[in-house]
């Protein structure tokens, strides 16, 4: 995958949130079972797009912990961070129909991606639904994927900014 003007500045961000390989955690998993029932969708993540693989920080449905970048459909929903990237048909999308997720185990036919959009405006990953059916979301099941992406990377920020205070207090000579 050619690399984006601004690729750098998305991976510093990402590793700022110092949020790849952390443990599961419960509030995560909340947004990704919301989004899964609010979209009637049977597999739910939250991915973050690295450098050349997608790690998952919440997964409902599916039990794999990351993909080759390369597989990636968040890929291409970070390409818009504006708006929900949606793929009615993978078997019919140019771009996924030879896509191993596609022609094997999950079998997706069906995904819509929210961007993770940092405040700095970087997006690092997607809230994603899919399923093996070809199907559409309608606008304001959109527009509520849309919402609750922003609160995951708001809970993302908050989560970097804990622990960056506790580094803080760590390596300081106060007792906390």
């Amino acid at each position: 995958m050619t690399q984006k003007p601004n690729e750098l500045k998305r991976l510093e961000e990402l590793r700022r949130l110092m949020i790849l390989d952390s443990t599961e955690e419960r509030d995560y998993n909340d947004i990704t079972r919301l989004a899964s029932g609010l979209c009637d969708a049977p597999i739910s993540l939250i991915t973050l797009v690295d450098s050349d693989r997608q790690w998952f920080k919440s997964k409902v449905g599916l039990s794999i912990s990351d993909t080759p970048r390369q597989w990636s459909f968040c890929s291409h929903a970070i390409e818009e961070p504006d708006k929900v990237f949606v793929v009615t048909d993978a078997t019919k999308d140019d771009r996924f129909k030879d896509n191993p997720l596609v022609t094997g185990n999950p079998n997706i036919r069906f995904y819509a991606g929210a961007p993770l959009v940092t405040p700095s405006g970087e997006a690092i990953g997607s809230l994603c639904v899919m399923d093996s059916k070809p199907r559409d979301l309608a606008p304001e099941k959109l527009q509520e994927l849309q919402l609750l992406a922003s609160q995951v990377v708001s809970m993302m920020e908050k989560r970097a900014e804990f622990l960056g205070l506790f580094e803080q207090d760590k390596s300081s000579d106060n007792p906390v």
